[in-house]
């Protein structure tokens, strides 16, 4: 996930040093807004199907819940690091901040393999995760939600224990549970439908034609392939995705240049957004290096894969006709590569707003659980769009007003928002 020489928590607090310079936050507001104000790291012991006992190690970090309770997925990965759950977490007091709803930012996580793990040997350690938290998480305090490699039988299985801990039922304790259980209808799409959102704002904005538009995807997990299916609703063409293959333990990218179908690759990829390569191929997709998404002649660029995968070397690589850059993952652009897409005048919508709309799907996840009533679908997602595009067109407005880069403009509305709320609490 992350390599020796990138640190993604460094990355998150360079963006927000830029950002507080702009702002001229004075240096406590600095010191407390750049770190975070609690992290949790413990072991979790589980039985194998073995017999043997092997000990995971497991994370919690609250950046900032000045404005609400601490809200964050957790992700399971066999290369999870404590700066990466710091970074997200960091990243998640932004995003709740810059779509305007009540909640600060979290993250969780354990270093292990879903993909070497029983269901039984999952579950006990989703179950440890919990019972090491008990006391420092629930629905007024750190809402947790899945993320990498964590799905809805996750969240219910610590939901399950989470309630079994503390004598009752406590279903806005977790969202992303499943629908019939407190889960929201419209939860599994939320954020991919809530990248493309922003992206079909930006295409008015920019006028663009989306049905005259491509576009090239990084990652087939759940944010690309509903960011995709909502695209091509919109009338554009998907050249190409990349997908990670576990059995080689790389990535490919497939290619079609008359567009993909979403369906027929879903049919051919398994429950972590793997692609048949040999399937693929009998299907006519040329199959290419992982990283060939990015040199690809598209008019979009959407990485929505894991962070880092847009660096200095491999911005070099993108094509001349690439207008937009919509980030469906988070961090998935470093500061070098950043400052190479400002030159070069492609507009980004950045992460932490593109992608935004799980976290908002969360939030009303959770408000429909603490009231024991549920919304329809198109209910949901209307309330998403609505929020989504609001968030999206106060970015754009920051960013012609201040002649700033979109991500600058994107930090320095979140930023304001969580100084402002520590300030009015008297914490600075």
């Amino acid at each position: 996930m992350t390599g020796h020489s990138f640190n993604p928590f460094e990355m998150a607090q360079a963006q927000f040093d830029k950002v507080a310079d702009l702002l001229e936050l004075d240096n406590s507001t600095r010191e407390l807004l750049r770190n975070p104000l609690r992290e949790y790291q413990f072991l979790i012991p589980v039985r194998m199907d073995d017999g043997q006992v092997k000990v995971f190690r497991g994370f919690r970090v609250q950046h900032n819940d000045s404005r609400g309770p601490s809200k964050g997925g957790i992700r399971f990965h066999p290369h999870e690091t404590i700066d990466t759950v710091r970074a997200l977490a960091m990243w998640m007091t932004w995003k709740c901040a810059v779509v305007d709803i009540p909640l600060g930012g979290g993250k969780g996580g354990v270093i292990c393999d879903p993909h070497s793990l029983s269901d039984r040997e999952q579950e006990q350690i989703c179950r440890g995760w919990v019972r090491q938290l008990a006391r420092n998480v629930g629905p007024i305090n750190d809402v947790p939600a899945p993320d990498v490699m964590t799905n809805a039988q996750h969240m219910l299985w610590m939901l399950d224990e989470y309630e079994h801990i503390h004598g009752g039922k406590y279903p806005g304790f977790i969202t992303g549970k499943p629908v019939g259980m407190g889960g929201s209808l419209g939860r599994t799409e939320a954020t991919g439908y809530g990248v493309i959102y922003t992206l079909r704002e930006a295409l008015k904005i920019m006028g663009l034609d989306p049905k005259k538009t491509t576009c090239a995807v990084q990652g087939f997990g759940n944010v690309a392939q509903y960011a995709i299916q909502l695209y091509k609703q919109l009338g554009g063409t998907v050249v190409c995705v990349s997908s990670w293959d576990q059995q080689d333990q790389t990535s490919y990218t497939f290619k079609k240049t008359s567009g993909i179908d979403l369906d027929e690759l879903r049919k051919i990829t398994d429950r972590f957004g793997g692609i048949d390569k040999g399937k693929a191929r009998g299907l006519g997709y040329e199959v290419l290096p992982g990283e060939a998404w990015i040199e690809q002649e598209v008019d979009i660029l959407i990485p929505a894969a894991l962070e880092n995968q847009v660096t200095g070397e491999s911005v070099k690589k993108i094509n001349k006709n690439v207008k937009i850059v919509a980030e469906g993952a988070n961090g998935p652009t470093t500061i070098e590569a950043d400052r190479v897409l400002e030159e070069r005048k492609i507009y980004v919508i950045p992460d932490f707003l593109a992608n935004a709309g799980g976290v908002t799907c969360s939030y009303f996840e959770q408000v429909q659980s603490n009231m024991n009533y549920f919304w329809d679908k198109d209910d949901v997602l209307q309330r998403l769009d609505f929020k989504m595009t609001s968030a999206y067109k106060a970015v754009h407005e920051m960013h012609v007003k201040r002649n700033i880069y979109m991500r600058d403009a994107a930090y320095a509305i979140a930023i304001d928002r969580v100084a402002r709320a520590c300030r009015d609490r008297g914490w600075v």
